[in-house]
C-alpha cells in the first residue's frame, strides 16, 4: 500500500551559488556525514549535493510534513546499496513520523530514484507499507 509520494526538482546552479557563499556552513546544516563524504569525492560536488537536496525534499513531502513537526534535514540521508541503488535512511523525527504512518504488522519500504541533467537534479520518493515478512 502506498503511504506517500514526493518529488522535487532542484536547480544545480542554485546549489553551486549556495556552496560558494556559505560552503561548510550550508553543508553541515543540510547533509549527513555520508552525503558530505560522497559528494566531496565527486568531480562536480554540486551535482551530488543537489541530488541529495532534491531527495530530502521529496522524502519530506512523501512523509506529509515537509521540514516541520520534528523532521529535520539531517534526519534524511541518501546512501547506496552495494549495487549502487540509492536508498534513503531516516533517523530522528523523520523516522518517528514514518513509524506513525505504517500500519501495525507492516514495515516501511522507501523507493527512491535520482537523476540529473545539468542544470537540474530530480528525485522521486515512494513510501509503501509492505507485510512485515515480505523481503521486497
Amino acid at each position: 500500500m502506498i503511504i506517500g509520494v514526493g518529488t522535487d526538482l532542484c536547480d544545480i546552479r542554485r546549489i553551486e551559488k549556495t556552496l560558494e557563499r556559505f560552503s561548510d556552513r550550508f553543508i553541515d546544516r543540510i547533509y549527513t556525514d555520508i552525503e558530505k563524504e560522497k559528494s566531496k569525492r565527486r568531480a562536480i560536488p554540486a551535482n551530488s549535493f543537489a541530488l541529495c537536496y532534491a531527495a530530502k525534499e521529496a522524502t519530506a513531502k512523501a512523509l506529509g510534513t515537509g521540514f516541520r513537526d520534528g523532521v529535520f534535514w539531517r534526519d534524511l540521508g541518501v546512501d547506496n546499496l552495494p549495487s549502487g541503488q540509492p536508498i534513503m535512511k531516516l533517523s530522528g523525527g523523520a523516522l518517528k513520523r514514518l513509524d506513525q504512518l505504517i500500519p501495525p504488522g507492516m514495515r516501511a519500504k522507501i523507493d527512491i530514484s535520482l537523476t540529473d541533467e545539468y542544470p537540474l537534479a530530480h528525485a522521486i520518493v515512494i513510501i509503501s507499507a509492505v507485510t512485515a515478512g515480505n523481503p521486497t
